[in-house]
């Protein structure tokens, strides 16, 4: 199984686009927190569904589980707090969530995705997630893209 990677920020919606149909994704699985902001773009949770449609003959999932609290993202980004912290207390809600137990394998039975806005997944839980799912389940590929 393969489990894709992918940030939006610092990328046009050609680039964007361009590279989920190199890639041949059929299923966007958005794990952002907030995805509604004018911040998001072309990746606004009303409009992505229509353009993953359109461009990539793909669809679109939001999955709330797989995202940061609140709480956690603010001590991060508003509160300037470290990556290692944030780390921490990411992976262990993703533990305390039994994410690898509530989030079914055959969501990735079609080449997937995971969206967040970081433009590279050295500092973005989407690397994170995928990580954490790969030390879950066996036979896990993660693809950045």
């Amino acid at each position: 199984m393969e489990i894709l990677t992918i940030g939006f920020a610092q990328k046009t919606a050609e680039q964007f686009f361009g590279a989920l149909r190199s890639a041949g994704v059929r299923r966007l699985i958005d794990i952002r927190l907030n995805n509604t902001s004018q911040l998001a773009r072309f990746t606004k949770r009303e409009d992505l569904p229509f353009f993953l449609s359109e461009l990539c003959g793909a669809e679109y999932i939001h999955e709330p589980l797989l995202a940061p609290t609140q709480e956690i993202l603010d001590a991060y980004k508003k509160e300037k707090g470290s990556w290692r912290d944030y780390e921490r207390g990411f992976l262990a809600l993703l533990r305390e969530r039994k994410v690898e137990k509530k989030i079914p394998r055959e969501l990735f039975s079609i080449r997937s995705v995971l969206l967040c806005s970081e433009p590279e997944p050295d500092q973005c839980h989407r690397r994170l997630v995928a990580e954490y799912l790969q030390e879950k389940w066996s036979g896990v590929k993660i693809i950045h893209l």
